[in-house]
């Protein structure tokens, strides 16, 4: 299971680790918010020595309840940063994360190689155009309504199939543009419940049916802290014991605040699945 990012081919059948690099002021977790250029490049370099293989910067907090900003406060934020990576890194795999399509173009063309969609096209009709004219991967996240409503709009008659079906009907629009690699994040924390991201998480290997990659989005959410009685400054436990549950239901890719833990992770499944398949031969 292969995407080509900038001509590159990254075999996303051992899964990979995607840092998260928040341009923001209120991102929900204070730990990965970084706003100067420096301030990043050390943050980029760390994660890329740890083990990420793609490296996701935002500029907009979609945390639930979060203010909006104009699009010209956004671009400002991500644009120069992308830039001095991509200057800095040329090796990096930059996604860009966002919802508008002119940030996702200008990013692109400043040097990100990925766009990752909380709404998968639905909060700006422009952008699976852009993704097609620019000819990189697309992750699509499953949300309903915006950040500021989607606390609110939590009402599933079968959790699991009404996301199978939102895909389906995603994956296919963004195939009539000429989408070729597309990935799927149930989207952990957007539109759903504590309870409800556990059975999200509990039905996750139903999503290999899409048949395309997939992105488990659970570093450090409010289905762990909450869950435990804690705070995310002390959600990393937590993660790895989830992350180890996303990567045996079959997550190809883990977006998180914390590399180097993610990479163990998922080296030492790796591991596993080794010695299992030679048990079995």
């Amino acid at each position: 299971m292969f995407i080509n990012c900038q001509g590159e081919l990254i075999d996303l059948s051992t899964p990979k680790i995607m840092g998260i690099l928040n341009l923001t002021p209120d991102s929900f977790y204070a730990g990965s918010r970084v706003q100067e250029i420096d301030q990043a490049l050390y943050r980029a370099d760390s994660m890329l020595s740890a083990g990420a293989t793609f490296i996701d910067l935002g500029g907009y907090s979609t945390r639930p309840g979060a203010d909006d900003i104009p699009e010209d406060v956004e671009k400002s934020r991500v644009i120069p940063i992308i830039e001095a990576i991509s200057k800095e890194f040329p090796e990096a795999l930059i996604s860009i994360d966002t919802f508008r399509s002119e940030v996702a173009k200008s990013a692109v063309e400043a040097g990100a190689s990925i766009i990752n969609d909380i709404s998968a096209g639905l909060l700006d009709e422009s952008m699976l155009e852009v993704v097609a004219d620019k000819r990189v991967p697309y992750i699509m996240m499953h949300m309903r309504g915006t950040p500021i409503t989607m606390s609110q709009m939590t009402d599933y008659k079968n959790l699991t199939e009404e996301i199978l079906y939102y895909f389906s009907l995603r994956i296919a629009e963004a195939r009539r543009y000429g989408i070729i690699d597309i990935i799927a994040d149930p989207g952990f924390g957007f539109a759903k419940s504590v309870t409800q991201n556990f059975e999200l998480l509990s039905n996750f290997n139903a999503f290999k049916i899409l048949g395309i990659p997939l992105l488990a989005g659970l570093s450090r959410k409010s289905m762990i802290w909450k869950t435990l009685g804690i705070k995310a400054e002390h959600a990393l436990n937590g993660t790895t014991a989830l992350h180890m549950v996303a990567l045996a239901a079959g997550a190809n890719i883990l977006r998180v605040h914390d590399v180097r833990e993610a990479s163990e992770c998922v080296r030492l499944w790796g591991a596993l699945e080794e010695s299992i398949s030679e048990e079995s031969s």
